[in-house]
């Protein structure tokens, strides 16, 4: 078994480079964990507008000018930049093409919010172009790992338009699945894009509904796969039984591992966080109250430190939670708390929500433009942090809140939710509230819950020190993840 490792690592963003939601958070801390463990792993990414290349020192690869590649009936050129992540020695290839990469936004068009009509042919050019830098780097990765739909065509075009290339005959791929906000669906014209035949597409699944779906090519292809989900496979699975994509889990159930995320604690640490106004500790929670008045000031809405706030922050327009909470958003709104909402997801029920907060001005805010500030300062001003999502994207929010002492309310098979004990009112044991049904009802009978503890303050700050004191880094999971890798080397390419 091969001690040290070469790893790609393909990611559709990156930070601090630039990033839309939490996949950019993943794939800007795990690689450096990685690499702290002296594995030689390296990361692409595509260079957009929004990369600053001066303040983070991209420069030229000599070798990696003029890459011709066919996307369909056009050749389109590309070549590539090199920094390496702040702060780390991983180093980072920057796939660049002005047609494809530079514009304003990453998958959407900034000014309208619509996704680009061209992300079929952007992200397939960005797995070719992988591919082609790994050749002219005569760098051969043990592993790829791929994230999410932008990048699961790589494992098909492994066995396919490469299958008999040697320079990938050892090479291995895992794809982690994370968002299911966007799949990946296209018209399945889209397919010559990738060089299938129309003959081909129903045979090995690759057509669902008359359209193509990259997530389920990767899916599909992908010698393993993996989510942030640590619950068993079964459980992910019966996560998608009403999804299109039920059949193929199911089919690769046994090939479904999880591995929890972890936290960059020199980001995500209130003791040193330096977009918050006051910096607090475990140890002293005094900061955390003043960063409170900060946050309802920020949301105009009055300062009472007995009730408490609670933040539902959302990645995306379609956030479950949000449609969970559209129907008894005015019950919410009733009991003594106030209910901030962050994020794209809030513009989907603008109308509801603008109504509701007219007839309640002191108990909503609402905010659709969540930034890394607003995403902090909530953080660290909240009291509770409501993210019941049975499949949501990395888990993230929730660990996040554990760290500032925002106290989180999970579903029990939800991302993170390994991470949280239920409060438990004997022992003052716990550092949050589980729950197992998924609807509407459950939610305001664990809202209705938190009321009743947020009363008894020494209780209260007994579980916000319990939630803060937990060792959440990437250190753990990035074992996980090269324990995984080596599992990856002893199995059987998936033929397909």
């Amino acid at each position: 078994m091969k001690s040290k490792l070469n790893i790609l690592y393909v990611a559709s963003e990156v930070f601090p480079f630039t990033q839309a939601g939490a996949l950019g958070e993943i794939s800007g801390a795990l690689p450096k964990y990685l690499k702290n463990y002296g594995h030689d792993i390296r990361v692409i990414m595509p260079n957009y507008r929004a990369i600053n290349e001066r303040k983070y020192v991209l420069r030229d690869v000599i070798r990696l000018q003029g890459i011709k590649i066919k996307i369909g009936e056009d050749v389109y050129e590309a070549s590539a930049k090199s920094a390496f992540i702040p702060d780390s020695k991983v180093q980072v290839y920057f796939l660049d093409n002005k047609h494809f990469f530079d514009r304003e936004g990453l998958y959407s068009d900034a000014a309208t919010g619509k996704y680009f009509n061209d992300n079929a042919e952007r992200f397939v050019f960005f797995c070719k172009g992988c591919l082609e830098i790994l050749k002219l780097l005569h760098w051969q990765p043990d592993i790829i790992h791929c994230n999410d739909w932008q990048t699961a065509a790589i494992p098909f075009l492994l066995k396919t338009a490469y299958r008999d290339d040697t320079f990938f005959k050892s090479t291995r791929t895992l794809l982690s699945f994370y968002s299911f906000a966007n799949e990946g669906i296209f018209e399945s014209s889209v397919a010559a894009k990738l060089g299938i035949a129309d003959s081909e597409l129903d045979s090995p699944g690759l057509r669902k509904n008359s359209h193509l779906n990259f997530m389920r090519i990767g899916l599909e292809f992908a010698d393993l796969l993996n989510t942030s989900s640590a619950a068993s496979s079964k459980a992910v699975v019966e996560q998608f039984r009403n999804s299109e994509l039920f059949d193929v889990f199911k089919k690769r159930k046994d090939d479904i591992h999880g591995i929890s995320n972890g936290i960059d604690e020199q980001i995500w640490n209130p003791e040193l966080d330096n977009f918050i106004p006051v910096k607090f500790s475990r140890r002293d929670l005094s900061g955390k109250t003043k960063d409170k008045e900060e946050l309802l000031k920020r949301f105009a809405l009055f300062f009472n430190d007995k009730i408490p706030v609670v933040s539902l922050i959302t990645r995306h327009s379609d956030d479950e939670v949000t449609d969970a909470l559209s129907d008894m958003i005015e019950q919410v709104a009733r009991l003594e708390i106030q209910l901030l909402i962050a994020g794209p997801a809030a513009l989907k029920h603008k109308k509801k929500l603008k109504i509701i907060q007219k007839n309640y001005p002191d108990k909503i805010g609402i905010e659709p433009n969540l930034d890394m500030a607003l995403l902090h300062l909530l953080l660290a001003g909240s009291d509770v942090c409501l993210a019941p999502s049975r499949f949501d994207s990395c888990g993230l929010n929730q660990l996040y809140s554990l760290s500032y002492g925002a106290i989180p309310i999970v579903h029990k098979l939800g991302s993170g939710a390994e991470y949280i004990e239920d409060v438990n009112n004997e022992n003052s044991s716990g550092n949050g509230f589980v729950f197992t049904q998924a609807d509407s009802k459950e939610i305001l009978k664990v809202i209705k819950n938190v009321l009743k503890h947020y009363d008894k303050k020494e209780f209260w700050n007994r579980i916000v020190q319990n939630a803060m004191k937990q060792d959440l880094s990437w250190g753990a999971s990035a074992q996980k993840y090269i324990k995984l890798y080596q599992k990856l080397l002893t199995t059987k390419s998936s033929s397909k």
